[in-house]
């Protein structure tokens, strides 16, 4: 039986919340046990499963490693680093989603490459001495961001920036359209038989930056927040904006 244990930092519940349903959602097949507690300020989540399905395990457990580190632990590597004079949440929001999914493939590689799935993983202290050169390179993007932090005061610049790195983002999407509803947004994926959840338009605008489409369809009834504006300034030609008082039809269409 393969058995492994990541502890956790207490303090970094959800991360040790994201990678339990991550595990538990995703191993059924498996056949594996995933359990969780908490002794003296850690969160420990273990994981088992039958040998036979070892590789298949080692390729899910590394999965969800790499994308806590390269999502949670860089973010927050960003908001403590990242100190641009934007004053604009939306705008800093998006530049720091960009930020975190900029050159991810090699986020991914160096973090592969230190990852050595023993028994027991504390995941803080692989962040901290195994990852310091990953770290490296996040400083470098983020220093030369703050050195010229004057520069990006400009709101031309700023988004000239923000363009260039969203435009530099793996595409992983063909087409996506967006519906406007009531209390917020629908992301409908042409590879998907069912709608996303309701977002915001902050939870919008950012799943559009990690989705990083070819081409979006966006079916507004309005642009009160403006939204489109915003959307329309940084992916630039590749999304479509439509505005539609009959909303309702379109949607028989779509879903």
């Amino acid at each position: 039986m393969l058995e492994l244990s990541i502890t956790v930092n207490s303090k970094n519940i959800e991360i040790a919340k994201y990678i339990y349903q991550t595990l538990k959602s995703q191993s059924k097949e498996l056949e594996a046990v995933v359990t969780c507690y908490e002794e003296f300020d850690c969160i420990n989540i273990v994981f088992g499963c039958p040998l036979t399905e070892k590789a298949r395990a080692d390729i899910l457990i590394e999965r969800t490693i790499i994308k806590v580190i390269s999502n949670f632990y860089k973010e927050r590597f960003l908001t403590e680093n990242l100190h641009l004079p934007i004053h604009e949440n939306i705008s800093l929001m998006a530049f720091k989603k960009a930020l975190i999914n900029f050159d991810k493939e090699t986020d991914f590689y160096i973090i592969s490459k230190n990852l050595n799935l023993d028994k027991n993983l504390h995941l803080d202290s692989f962040y901290y001495f195994k990852l310091k050169g990953l770290r490296d390179k996040w400083s470098e993007l983020i220093t030369l961001a703050n050195e010229n932090g004057d520069y990006l005061v400009s709101n031309d610049a700023f988004f000239d920036l923000l363009k260039f790195l969203i435009d530099n983002l793996e595409v992983c999407e063909d087409e996506i359209n967006v519906f406007e509803e009531e209390n917020g947004y629908i992301i409908k994926q042409k590879n998907k038989s069912t709608p996303g959840e309701n977002l915001s338009k902050e939870g919008l605008i950012s799943s559009l930056i990690d989705m990083s489409p070819k081409k979006i369809n966006l079916f507004c009834k309005n642009d009160d927040d403006n939204t489109a504006g915003f959307l329309s300034r940084i992916f630039e030609e590749r999304i479509n904006v439509c505005y539609n008082k009959n909303i309702e039809k379109l949607n028989k269409n779509y879903f």
